[in-house]
């Protein structure tokens, strides 16, 4: 009798087994696509950040993605971010690109809104304008909106200042804060760091002189533009002090360079000193209406804890350390004068 069956596998199992092993094969490579997708090496080192403006819409931010190469494959990167429903979640600020970093970690970054703080330092700006210009560099407002809100009276006055005096809510530091913050919330936040720097020790102190805080500081800005050494901060305010006490006009060259925006100048002459300007104090007697620049902090609280001495006068020394020669009286300033008109002759500097 013969034996039909036989000892190999039948075609219907053979084409099972290659359907199944084409199967797992189809899921390996889906798998592996997908995995590459969503977690491969994506984001590239063409830029550091991803700045995204506000009121930003999803194409708007693909666009800079795609335009500035920030990803190996910007139509991939679009697949993911539609599939993570990205484009109802666009939040602006400041992002941070780790090259290398996956679609997927990176998108869930900016869905999160996990933008890096920005860390604004800034002292001694004398314009507005100039100060404008600098933090529009760090920050999402530009240089038109910040400075419209230092020329809007009925915006400074709900803080308490005048647009001379605004220059003082500005106290020179560093701080953190997010890139996309709006125009007016940093100047709230401004005067919330002006609010904590103005404690009520230094308040005391300014009530002790009989200034207000924007007095202080507008002396103080005269102090920091005179003074090269922070250590004789102490003794230029209290010089400053004791002419106010007195009702003499308090002659600062810095103001006077100040009232002629002539920032070049580094010989005060006569022709200078005639200018027409309330912030000319060899013209007009008591503080200018507002700080010549931005005081620093040591020169606020130089003035708060001002040296007590009977200085009237001051000139630069004639060896050019930054350091100057005091006088109680005028002849003995105008020797020290003498010898440092003679310096500045001896090295041609005319202006």
């Amino acid at each position: 009798m013969t034996d039909n069956k036989s000892g190999g596998l039948s075609l219907k199992a053979k084409t099972l087994i290659a359907f199944a092993i084409l199967i797992v094969i189809i899921l390996g490579i889906t798998g592996v696509n997908y995995y590459l997708r969503y977690f491969g090496p994506s984001v590239t080192d063409n830029e550091q950040y991803l700045y995204i403006r506000t009121r930003s819409g999803f194409e708007d931010v693909y666009k800079t993605i795609r335009e500035k190469e920030m990803v190996k494959d910007s139509v991939v990167f679009h697949w993911v971010a539609l599939n993570m429903n990205y484009p109802k979640s666009v939040k602006p600020g400041k992002y941070k690109l780790t090259p290398g970093m996956g679609n997927r970690r990176f998108i869930n970054m900016l869905k999160a809104g996990n933008q890096e703080p920005v860390k604004l330092s800034f002292r001694g700006y004398r314009l507005k304008e100039d100060f404008a210009g600098y933090v529009s560099k760090q920050l999402e407002p530009d240089s038109v909106s910040l400075v419209r809100l230092l020329d809007s009276t009925s915006f400074i006055s709900k803080f308490g200042f005048t647009r001379d005096n605004v220059y003082t809510m500005f106290i020179p530091n560093s701080y953190e804060m997010y890139w996309n913050i709006s125009a007016d919330k940093f100047f709230k936040r401004m005067y919330d760091e002006y609010q904590k720097f103005w404690n009520e020790k230094r308040k005391e102190k300014a009530k002790a002189l009989g200034m207000s805080q924007a007095q202080v500081s507008t002396l103080a800005a005269i102090v920091d533009a005179e003074a090269l050494h922070d250590n004789e901060m102490p003794t230029i305010a209290g010089l400053y002090l004791n002419r106010l006490k007195k009702g003499m006009r308090l002659q600062a060259d810095p103001t006077v360079i100040y009232a002629n925006k002539d920032f070049t100048i580094r010989r005060v002459l006569n022709r200078h000193l005639i200018k027409d300007s309330p912030y000319n104090t060899y013209v007009y007697s008591g503080l200018p209406p507002g700080p010549i620049m931005m005081p620093s902090i040591n020169a606020i609280d130089a003035v708060l804890n001002y040296q007590k001495h009977n200085y009237l006068y001051m000139c630069a020394k004639e060896d050019f350390s930054g350091y100057h020669n005091f006088a109680v009286t005028q002849a003995e300033h105008l020797v020290n004068a003498r010898r440092f008109q003679q310096a500045l002759n001896e090295r041609n500097i005319k202006k």
